[in-house]
């Protein structure tokens, strides 16, 4: 037996002991878990720092700070999240108690990913927590520190029996996924979700698919374009540019162009200083292979600011791309690293036009004072998320769904919706053993005549409260009585 299979196997025998399930027993894993960040943050952030050139600092604001917000809010959330779920009735269902039950999947496969190997892998581990299922937790081996470090600390916080770390490069994923899971999630680039999703068929087993893809931002000429480009420049060259969510690339009118590349330089500045390379803000590319593809993309294109580099470092400095053309190599793929293009359009029409040709967006990201362009491009378009005049930020909103659409991914989570997204909802109806000339309606022989009842049963449903519940009650029951004395004659 592999190693893979031992973890599976050990994760799936925890699970059928039932100790995952009671609530007390995932608030105290999530308890132990936030424990971790609190005081293990050396070691995090030291790992970090020599996979991505992150800063203490950094790794905190972009890697664990929202990680502890995720699992202080399950804390409090849980006993609400896991709670019997009541649905509207309809007068056939009146007596009965009708609710939906959420209920752990079982054992779950986690895959993260390697630009923000804490954030986005330990987020749906939370979930699964939360909703009571096991986990195999398998970081991303390119991160190669951070993948030690959680192989490490995981276990030492957490029910290791329930929760295993499995590390390794693709022999390792492609065994994973030879296994039998109850839920795998995902997060990577698009071709890989392929591989994963085919892998799931052959058990059936449900997806979830954190993916990517180009996220257009459009600036209306209209619009303050000094804190339209600072907030850009943020969420572009935030972690190097290796973002999923980073705006991909510029539509703006021709005669704004000159001043978005100015107040982009400008806000480099601010932020990197005058030599990015020697900031402690600013992070690296992961590894010369991901150097070398990011810097092949910019054999076609006008460099209008930054372009230096440095191989042996994995540094490329921020860039501002103008006059990019639809057909240029740099439009062709995710570019996933500190590279901006600038294509110029005639507006707003035209910008919706060019976003609708390509594949659905992770996010998509407008600049306007005009609520009418807002709506315009939310109302005419299709992403993952949108977001008018800020980029990044819809990542720390735990009450918003996160995740993509078509080709940028299938599934949601964060806050309320991991835990959801890894439970199975169950309805359920319990009925009693009385008031059985209601249901003579429903068997046969069946007569136009108890088609009509069914008709009137079945259709109408109502939200009266307490008073008009119990009032409707006593009408069904009074109902049923002459039903049944009607077929009892």
């Amino acid at each position: 037996m592999s190693r893979e299979q031992q973890a599976v196997a050990q994760a799936r025998k925890a699970f059928e002991t039932g100790r995952s399930r009671p609530l007390e027993y995932r608030i105290l894993q999530l308890k132990n878990l936030q424990r971790l960040f609190l005081e293990r943050q050396k070691e995090i952030s030291d790992a970090i720092k020599k996979d991505l050139n992150k800063s203490e600092v950094g790794t905190q604001l972009f890697e664990t700070l929202g990680l502890e917000g995720e699992i202080g809010l399950a804390v409090r959330k849980l006993k609400e999240w896991a709670a019997p779920r009541p649905v509207e009735k309809n007068l056939l269902t009146l007596s009965d108690t009708v609710y939906i039950q959420p209920e752990p999947l079982g054992v779950v496969l986690i895959i993260g990913a390697w630009n923000y190997p804490w954030a986005v892998t330990i987020q749906p581990l939370i979930g699964a927590i939360a909703a009571g299922n096991a986990a195999v937790v398998k970081p991303s081996e390119v991160c190669v520190h951070s993948a030690k470090v959680m192989e490490e600390l995981l276990p030492l916080y957490i029910d290791k029996e329930l929760y295993p770390v499995v590390t390794g490069g693709v022999p390792e994923t492609q065994e994973l996924l030879r296994q039998r899971f109850d839920h795998i999630f995902y997060t990577g680039n698009s071709m890989v979700g392929k591989v994963i999703m085919e892998a799931a068929a052959k058990h059936l087993t449900p997806v979830t698919l954190e993916l990517g893809g180009k996220s257009p931002c459009y600036i209306d000429k209209n619009c303050d374009i000094s804190i339209a480009c600072r907030r850009i420049t943020w969420g572009k060259y935030t972690n190097c540019g290796q973002t999923c969510i980073a705006p991909d690339y510029i539509l703006c009118d021709p005669g704004i162009q000159d001043r978005v590349i100015e107040e982009v330089k400008k806000s480099i500045k601010d932020f990197y200083t005058d030599s990015p390379k020697t900031c402690p803000d600013y992070g690296r590319i992961i590894n010369q292979r991901h150097f070398k593809r990011i810097m092949a993309l910019l054999e076609d294109s006008t460099v209008a600011a930054g372009g230096d580099n440095d191989e042996s470092d994995c540094f490329i400095a921020p860039t501002v791309l103008r006059d990019v053309k639809p057909e240029a190599k740099v439009m062709q793929e995710e570019i996933f690293g500190p590279l901006l293009p600038i294509l110029p359009i005639s507006g707003l029409d035209e910008a919706i036009k060019f976003i609708n040709k390509g594949e659905k967006p992770l996010a998509l990201y407008v600049f306007s004072a005009d609520e009418k362009v807002i709506n315009r491009m939310r109302d005419e378009t299709s992403s993952g998320g949108f977001l008018a005049n800020d980029c990044l930020v819809h990542f720390s909103v735990s009450s918003l769904p996160f995740g993509g659409v078509g080709n940028s991914g299938m599934g949601c989570y964060h806050g309320k919706f991991s835990f959801d997204q890894l439970s199975h909802l169950r309805g359920c109806l319990i009925k009693k053993l009385k008031m059985e000339g209601v249901n003579d309606m429903r068997y046969p022989p069946h007569t136009p005549k108890k088609l009509g009842w069914a008709r009137f049963f079945i259709l109408k449903t109502f939200d009266l409260g307490w008073l008009g519940r119990m009032l409707l009650l006593g009408l069904l029951a009074v109902v049923a009585a002459v039903v049944l004395q009607k077929y009892l004659r």
